[in-house]
């Protein structure tokens, strides 16, 4: 069966299957939906846990070994086994099939993977574990989801927060949900039973949101280019390299041209949106070739070739990109040759 991870605490106080996997990469959500079924597993009597980290093919034997053997003391027991690949390979997928169809009653495995994509989905070992455990699939939170996912946490700590205050939380922790979680802790302490307003949360939470170039190929395909642009300032500040924010940029530039042409759309939910938004914004004279100059005149003043400040040519195809919103067509300024 496949669980949410809201669901999953429902299901295990009803009852609990011989082996659980949890994907995402989003460690909060995925280190809660862990702890969960381990709790579960020690109320049945599972007293003893073996933790197994699968980093290369021969780890395996060593997983297959751990399995055919009995504890010492006949307890009952967790196998917890993490992959450092969704793509356990030949040896990883058969290993997995046998163990989950194995069905023995003292022992439950736990597996913990990075994301699925489609293909890793649809392998041998995850519909195996389909068909005799649960599969708990941890996605992050969309943005526009976020001040929801805090009013939920407010809840469960008993704190009581304005909107305004969470929408100010949400946007100072951006994408990092076990920052955001550790600063409603801390106001919840901090606020000794007030409510949360703006100036509660600023004089408190720290500047921790994590910028990564995926948010920022997100922010320009949805047409924020306030967001963008912070973002883009986060990735200088943290000293990204300009190399790999140009990658970004490109790609959803790539991304809109194939789409324009029918190609698929991103199969992430959250990517497609935002690839749905800059073709609403697109017209059919979008200069294409104008943006693809400039990211080339990028890239040259990043490997040297012509003078010019980097991060000032990330800026302004920034801007290109996450062109206006009002349903003007998408415009630019001749590209500078390169």
């Amino acid at each position: 069966m496949k669980l949410t991870p809201e669901s999953l605490r429902g299901h295990l106080a009803e009852r609990l299957l011989p082996v659980y996997l949890i994907s995402g990469d989003e460690p909060l959500l995925a280190g809660e939906a862990a702890d969960a079924v381990r709790t579960a597993a020690r109320s049945a009597g599972f007293s003893e846990r073996e933790v197994y980290f699968i980093e290369r093919a021969g780890d395996w034997d060593e997983v297959r070994a751990a399995a055919a053997a009995r504890s010492l003391f006949g307890a009952r027991r967790v196998l917890e086994i993490r992959l450092a690949s969704a793509r356990p390979g030949t040896a990883g997928n058969a290993t997995l099939v046998a163990l989950t169809e194995a069905h023995d009653p003292d022992t439950l495995f736990l597996l913990l993977a990075p994301r699925l994509d489609r293909d890793a989905q649809g392998a041998d070992w995850v519909r195996a574990v389909e068909a005799h455990g649960a599969w708990v699939p941890v996605w992050p939170v969309d943005p526009e989801r976020l001040v929801a996912w805090l009013r939920s946490r407010c809840r469960k700590l008993a704190l009581e927060a304005s909107d305004e205050a969470l929408e100010l939380i949400a946007s100072r922790t951006e994408g990092n949900l076990l920052a955001a979680h550790q600063e409603l802790s801390q106001l919840a302490l901090l606020a000794g039973g007030a409510r949360l307003t703006p100036d509660t949360v600023l004089g408190s939470v720290a500047d921790s949101a994590r910028f990564d170039v995926s948010r920022l190929g997100e922010a320009v395909l949805a047409g924020e280019t306030a967001r963008a642009l912070r973002v883009l300032s986060g990735l200088r500040a943290e000293g990204t390299e300009p190399t790999l924010v140009l990658w970004a940029l490109t790609r959803a530039l790539r991304e809109v041209w194939s789409a324009r042409g029918g190609g698929a759309a991103p199969p992430w939910q959250r990517r497609g949106a935002a690839l749905g938004k800059a073709l609403r914004r697109a017209s059919s004279s979008l200069p294409f070739t104008a943006l693809a100059q400039r990211a080339a005149r990028t890239d040259r003043v990043i490997k040297g070739r012509v003078p010019g400040e980097a991060w000032d040519e990330l800026m302004l195809l920034t801007l290109a990109l996450a062109a206006p919103t009002d349903g003007r067509t998408l415009t630019l300024a001749r590209a500078p040759a390169v």
